[in-house]
């Protein structure tokens, strides 16, 4: 008997949780033409935490939807792909590379969208040969930058030291001139799968709720 009372007060509270979230959590935009947003993604100042998943707030900033990811700082959202799962994301400064060699995506819910390769970053004293591309918004009078595929085999220039050997998309070129080529991210599914279906809650009422809900249905 216990065992089935507590199933219908379960099963009521999945249907109250429902409704509600339905109602409170509705899909936002931070502007004109920017991503809409739903679960797993929710709003700060706009949204509830529960309309979302932990580690996927979204900001608001001046109509323009921000990510504040670890270790790095806030980057652009540029569109959000649900059925697909990928984040495209554009760093406000223009310089992906500075993106690449600081962001720890570990400190995240999100992984790189495409293949990612080895790459060294080096920081060098003196400019390469033409052969090797200089990274502009990393270099500066007395430095330069370059991105070059990590072989153990091929020794480090004398001018230059290693900064960082990493798992990235690609190295620099400076034929790629969007910033949002390789800024896309996925992410795995929140554990409750249904959540998107429901609106967006993730958590569960309180017991006091259940039993309240259980108290006005007539089950107590």
């Amino acid at each position: 008997m216990a065992a089935l009372l507590f199933f219908i007060v379960f099963a009521t509270s999945i249907h109250v949780k429902t409704h509600a979230s339905s109602e409170n959590c509705p899909t936002v935009r931070c502007g004109h033409n920017t991503p809409d947003i739903h679960f797993p993604f929710w709003v700060k100042g706009q949204q509830s935490q529960r309309c979302g998943s932990a580690g996927f707030e979204l900001v608001c900033k001046e109509n323009t939807t921000m990510i504040h990811l670890p270790s790095y700082g806030n980057l652009i959202v540029k569109s959000i792909s649900y059925k697909t799962k990928k984040l495209d994301l554009i760093d406000p400064g223009n310089c992906v590379h500075g993106v690449f060699l600081n962001l720890n995506l570990s400190l995240s819910r999100f992984r790189y969208y495409y293949v990612v390769k080895n790459y060294t970053f080096l920081n060098c004293s003196a400019r390469l040969p033409p052969s090797f591309a200089e990274v502009p918004c990393l270099s500066g009078p007395r430095h330069h930058f370059y991105t070059v595929k990590y072989s153990s085999a091929v020794p480090v220039p004398s001018s230059c030291r290693a900064v960082k050997t990493l798992a990235i998309p690609f190295a620099y070129s400076p034929y790629i001139s969007d910033n949002s080529f390789g800024l896309g991210l996925t992410w795995d599914s929140p554990r409750c799968e249904e959540c998107e279906a429901k609106g967006g809650k993730t958590s569960f009422l309180p017991e006091a709720q259940f039993l309240n809900i259980a108290q006005d249905g007539g089950l107590l």
